[in-house]
């Protein structure tokens, strides 16, 4: 059981890392509204996790053929949904958002689900589960449910354990920031998640037309 634990906490930190658009959004959420803003945009992405690290381990053979199938049309959707939010962190105001130490009136839930529905929007982590799972022997046809449960849980742990970590260390910088700072944050993130979305439309096309 502590084999299935410290596996499962690795994997979901595999998961969470590598900083793509849900990190530099948590980022950026954390810069300018807080640290359990940046911590509740986290747990939206880790609960899309949970959701496929499900799929991979009790349902993978009725999806794989499907994504297989439809890779390509499934990253130009989740492309332009990246673009979307990179537009709309672009955008935004930091005169709306609080400096430190000032409250805010700024939906949690609706910074949970945005988060939530920007990582559900790439059903292809699927396969990067799958490879995670084969690397580290991560339970077999024969486990049993409650080995199921905390390795499930396991994962999810890792990820928030990451979310924490970020969210923390980004918080320490906070409170230099100015409206300045704070409005040319929001428009570098922007760009970064942009290039993420125009990125991932570019290679699609590439492999429409040339491969």
């Amino acid at each position: 059981m502590i084999e299935i634990i410290y596996k499962g906490i690795i994997i979901g930190l595999f998961i969470s890392v590598p900083l793509g658009p849900i990190g530099m959004l948590c980022v950026q959420r954390t810069l300018n509204r807080g640290r359990k803003y940046g911590m509740i945009t986290g747990l939206g992405a880790s609960t899309s996790d949970l959701v496929y690290t499900i799929v991979a381990l009790f349902f993978i053979s009725f999806v794989a053929d499907f994504l297989e199938t439809n890779k390509i049309i499934i990253q130009l959707v989740a492309s332009l949904v990246v673009i979307g939010f990179g537009i709309f962190i672009f955008r935004s105001n930091p005169s709306t958002q609080p400096l430190p130490n000032q409250t805010t009136q700024q939906s949690m839930l609706g910074d949970y689900f945005s988060s939530f529905v920007l990582t559900l929007s790439n059903p292809l982590i699927l396969f990067v589960l799958i490879g995670l799972f084969a690397r580290f022997d991560f339970l077999s046809s024969n486990t049993n449910l409650i080995t199921y449960v905390t390795g499930i849980g396991s994962i999810l742990g890792g990820a928030c354990l990451w979310w924490a970590v970020l969210t923390f260390f980004t918080s320490k910088f906070r409170h230099k920031l100015s409206y300045r700072g704070l409005k040319t944050l929001n428009r570098t993130i922007g760009l970064i998640i942009l290039i993420f979305g125009f990125f991932g439309i570019s290679y699609n096309i590439y492999l429409i037309f040339f491969e």
